[in-house]
């Protein structure tokens, strides 16, 4: 009975899928054709250049670093941001104020961050804050970027808020 079982299961064991080809699959690639590899851009003092020589099968790759002798470093650009941090922090009369402002704006980032989040777990409320993006970005194209006058009247409101930040207004 068992082998009677096991003639009719290796009977039904046939292949359900499309003939495999004879050859593998790696084999095709390599019938295509090689394209040499091009150099990054130089932007910096030290761009290593890559050149690759191809002679038969042996492949080597050289590396070819330009040195240069002037300073670049970032940390002295770092430097300079923490002291005009440091004199600005020390120029602040009302120091306690400016912390609370600060710890203020964060709180606020991370509850316009949740509630944005919860906004996005309904479903169909993303789309419809997407639609009404796609609508005023439309409006604001049309009214401002499009014609003449319109960059204009946007030039002189931005122009009138700047000032009105600064205080000069």
């Amino acid at each position: 009975m068992a082998a009677a079982a096991a003639g009719t299961s290796s009977s039904m064991a046939q292949p359900m899928f499309a003939p495999r080809s004879s050859t593998p699959p790696f084999s095709r690639l390599s019938s295509l054709p090689r394209l040499p590899l091009l150099p990054p851009p130089t932007s910096s003092p030290l761009t290593p250049s890559f050149n690759l020589r191809i002679s038969g099968s042996k492949k080597s790759l050289s590396y070819r670093i330009k040195a240069s002798s002037e300073d670049t470093s970032e940390t002295s650009e770092v430097g300079e941001v923490f002291s005009n941090l440091k004199e600005k922090w020390d120029a602040l009369e009302n120091k306690p104020m400016a912390v609370v402002y600060g710890g203020g704006a964060a709180v606020g980032v991370w509850l316009s961050s949740t509630v944005v989040n919860a906004i996005n777990s309904v479903p169909v409320v993303p789309k419809f804050m997407e639609l009404i993006g796609l609508g005023y970005s439309g409006w604001f194209i049309y009214r401002y970027l499009l014609f003449k006058s319109g960059r204009k009247e946007l030039a002189d409101d931005i122009e009138v808020l700047k000032k009105k930040i600064i205080g000069t207004e």
